[in-house]
């Protein structure tokens, strides 16, 4: 099922007076869809009964009509002497998923990501006038879908269509993209033959694929901090104990990490799963003495290591990789061609030590069945014919430009990083709490990341993440600091 999307808003939308619906029922409707498709997170507070009106421009008992019936719905709670807060959708029961569809003539507002899967359900909302800056992939202008339209003649022209299409794909994937991905590999320095290669629905896929034939609730997990929300999100839902790792510019801090080894003497960490290359949100990579490191601890306490290379194609292939340096002994690297082609080319795939290969192709037939032999060996094309190098290179440098561009922008609002601008991300101290800035840019249709969603357990800061692809226009950054002054 296609996940519901709502319209993004223009700036400060107003409720309409001469309207079908009353403007109680306006004003409950702009809260009550962000609350339905979990945009606006469990626990967040709504806006206090006089501000709500100051803003909105209605009168109080507007509001605290409108709040009586999310308060029916289910969808609100009101503490006492606190205010209303969003109800968790667990104890809600089935009144969220009953609610009716407002008709489109109600407006409707952009909530902040005040979670990790209210960043995600914001990346499917349709494109509107404003970049996003709390996106996690490249703008769709910048990607070539002609590139993608002559991979896909290419490979489904004459009989090929029907062999591709009308039965099963291998389970292990499509032997012509394991082929060449060994060779992009090998260009890295990981030495996998294409039975150690398994391809996935993108590298978040081969993320599950691997915690799912691996572990079980309760086990230990060591992982990035700062690091990425939804794998915080999907180990936490797995019941898996993860132990966060600070991460620092030269890679995890390895006092920590032999701290948390030796306080979880009883039930040790059995994976450690880490950004090594562009890290996200940092754009950090691993120094060649802290690898070393990382794997010698791998090897002393028995944990496998999963490498998350996602921005292998933004990145410089002469960067240590965990898996070159371990010979794919203790490491399993995974990567996906989503960040570089397209989103919905859910491609991804892992390379893999030759003694878990067979338990995580079971584990993949268990999950899916196999992977679409179309779309993957439409990317071995991209990859065969030099097509994907000649993307990412035209990729790399406009990301440069925009890069200095938007650090530039940065500094000039009084902003400051906190890790060297590289890559994709840039980690960036806005000097105000950045949940309070997402709650106020997200009225005026943009999307934040702000640096709680990075960390394991729930922190105030003041840093945020930052797309550099989506953060050059100046009106972000004026809009920035008129919400930081606010």
């Amino acid at each position: 099922m296609q996940p519901k999307s709502i319209s993004r808003p223009t700036p400060s939308a107003a409720l309409i007076r001469k309207s079908d619906a009353s403007l109680t029922e306006q004003l409950a409707a702009r809260f009550a869809e962000p609350i339905r498709q979990r945009l606006l997170s469990a626990g967040a507070r709504l806006p206090s009964v006089r501000e709500c009106a100051r803003k909105h421009g209605v009168s109080a008992s507007t509001v605290v009509a409108a709040y009586d019936q999310l308060l029916a719905q289910g969808l609100i709670e009101a503490r006492k002497q606190r205010g209303f807060f969003v109800r968790d959708a667990r104890s809600a029961g089935a009144s969220i998923s009953k609610l009716p569809h407002q008709g489109s003539a109600v407006p409707t507002q952009l909530q902040p990501p005040l979670s990790a899967m209210a960043l995600v359900r914001g990346m499917f909302q349709p494109p509107g006038s404003l970049p996003m800056p709390g996106l996690g992939s490249l703008p769709a202008d910048w990607l070539d879908l002609p590139l993608l339209s002559q991979a896909l003649k290419r490979v489904s022209a004459g009989a090929q269509l029907g062999a591709l299409s009308l039965q099963y794909g291998e389970p292990a994937g499509d032997l012509r993209l394991r082929m060449a991905l060994a060779a992009q590999l090998e260009g890295l320095g990981v030495m996998a033959q294409p039975a150690q290669i398994i391809t996935t629905l993108g590298a978040l896929h081969a993320l599950d694929l691997v915690t799912r034939c691996l572990l079980r609730a309760g086990d230990c997990v060591l992982v990035d901090e700062p690091g990425w929300p939804i794998e915080f999100a999907r180990l936490s839902a797995m019941g898996l104990r993860v132990l966060p790792v600070p991460r620092g510019e030269a890679g995890p801090d390895l006092a920590m990490m032999q701290r948390h080894i030796t306080a979880n003497a009883a039930n040790p960490p059995r994976l450690y799963i880490t950004v090594s290359v562009m890290h996200n949100p940092t754009g950090a990579s691993l120094s060649l003495a802290a690898a070393h490191r990382v794997l010698e601890l791998a090897k002393q306490h028995k944990f496998l290591i999963v490498e998350d290379d996602t921005y292998a194609h933004l990145a410089p292939a002469h960067l240590p990789r965990l898996a070159a340096l371990d010979a794919l002994e203790r490491t399993i690297y995974i990567s996906g061609f989503s960040k570089i082609l397209a989103p919905n080319w859910r491609v991804g795939f892992m390379a893999a030590p030759p003694d878990l290969i067979d338990r995580l192709v079971d584990t993949k037939l268990l999950s899916n069945l196999t992977t679409p032999s179309l779309t993957e060996q439409a990317v071995a094309h991209c990859l065969e014919s030099g097509l994907l190098r000649r993307h990412a290179e035209r990729i790399t440098l406009r990301l440069d430009a925009a890069r200095a561009r938007a650090v530039k922008l940065a500094q000039a609002h009084g902003c400051a990083f906190v890790a060297p601008p590289r890559g994709l991300f840039g980690w960036v101290d806005v000097g105000a709490d950045t949940e309070r800035l997402a709650r106020a840019m997200s009225e005026e249709g943009w999307l934040l990341a702000p640096g709680a969603l990075f960390y394991a357990a729930r922190r105030a800061t003041q840093l945020m993440r930052i797309n550099f692809a989506t953060t050059q226009e100046a009106r972000f950054w004026r809009a920035l600091s008129l919400a930081r002054s606010g």
